[in-house]
């Protein structure tokens, strides 16, 4: 975080969020529960996905026509343990929200429940989601395709998107397990976080240019990502030598499983623009997976050997100069016991953007920090 940083308590940053979904003509219960998971994001110390994207992922979509704000989940087909819902280009966290707890819904009747999504938008933090099934002794699983940002192995295009995978587990620990992470090195997202945080540079080995050489230059990646110029680059890194590869291969897992079922977009199709060449309607689809482990095994015994495997892991010889080890979903849990003592962080690109919101929506809001 840069020097400058101004902290909001989580629970003012969500109602200032609430009340600009609301104005900006989002339903009073979705506005809401789209305010929850975006906080939801910076809580853990996501901030790539939290506050900090409220306008350009969510408000000026919407302001600009790109974007529903009022949401028509549409259940096109309910086959058993399965659906496929269209979102009609609405909230993409009401979708996803209303996706997972059908699927929950089946799997409490099947054992198992997918629900697959087609039309939606930006539905925030995938982890959310799986967490949601977890909170209800199941294994929750979700992903997400989007916009092009990530090249294939061998090639410099972006052609993938960051699309995340997630996956979430009960346990006896004071978190569940909890892996939500994009199959790219780095999301977009967070390159954008250090262009608001006035960072110049990011570390080597996240994108890489036309040339195929790795490019660092804040200013300018996220401008040339859209216009092919740039590409994100796999988990993995460039070429096969160290199993880019495999990040390639997840990457195509989420973007089949976001399309192919619900007969999505996918692809180059998803940069959605007009036939002028101006931004259209996105068409993100997604893929939500509930496992009820009623069926399986009682939730007791399965939390005591989620948590036992943690705590075997945690205890491993540790690497030198490293003096923890941590499990999927710890560092989001400790870092959301001192954000709720703290506050969101907001930088100065932050402040003004909250400033500008509060303003052009007439939220009447007393930010924490003056105007600059």
């Amino acid at each position: 975080m840069a020097e400058d940083v101004i902290y909001m308590p989580c629970a003012e940053a969500e109602r200032f969020a609430r009340a600009a979904f609301f104005k900006a003509g989002v339903p009073e219960k979705e506005a809401q529960l789209c305010a929850k998971i975006l906080i939801a994001a910076d809580r853990r110390g996501v901030s790539s996905h939290g506050i900090g994207r409220i306008t350009g992922h969510y408000l000026d979509r919407i302001k600009n026509g790109i974007q529903q704000a009022v949401t028509n989940v549409e259940f096109v087909r309910k086959a058993g343990a399965t659906c496929v819902i269209d979102g009609h280009h609405g909230m993409g966290m009401v979708i996803a929200d209303a996706a997972m707890r059908h699927a929950m819904k089946c799997a409490r009747e099947h054992g198992i429940g997918i629900a697959v999504v087609r039309n939606s938008t930006h539905f925030g933090i995938a982890g959310y989601y799986t967490e949601l099934a977890a909170a209800n002794d199941m294994i929750g699983i979700c992903g997400t395709n989007a916009r092009p940002a990530v090249a294939p192995t061998f090639s410099t295009e972006n052609m993938l998107g960051t699309n995340p995978l997630a996956w979430a587990m009960p346990s006896d620990d004071p978190f569940p397990f909890s892996f939500d992470g994009a199959t790219c090195v780095a999301p977009q997202g967070k390159i954008e976080l250090y262009e608001r945080l006035g960072k110049s540079s990011i570390p080597s080995g996240w994108v890489i240019g036309e040339d195929g050489e790795y490019r660092t230059d804040v200013s300018r990646i996220n401008a040339d990502i859209p216009l092919h110029k740039a590409a994100l680059v796999p988990v993995g890194g460039v070429g096969e030598e160290r199993g880019g590869h495999k990040g390639y291969g997840m990457a195509m897992i989420v973007e089949l499983m976001s399309c192919a079922l619900q007969q999505g977009t996918f692809l180059s199709a998803l940069s959605h623009p007009t036939p002028e060449g101006k931004p259209g309607l996105p068409k993100t689809g997604h893929f939500f997976i509930a496992i009820d482990i009623n069926f399986f095994t009682t939730p007791a015994e399965f939390r005591r050997t989620v948590s036992a495997v943690n705590a075997e892991l945690r205890a491993a010889r540790k690497a030198p100069g490293c003096d923890r080890i941590y499990t999927p979903g710890e560092k989001a849990y400790l870092r959301s016991l001192e954000i709720e003592k703290t506050g969101i962080g907001f930088s100065a690109a932050h402040r003004k953007m909250m400033h500008r919101v509060n303003r052009e929506y007439d939220l009447g809001f007393e930010l924490p920090f003056p105007e600059e």
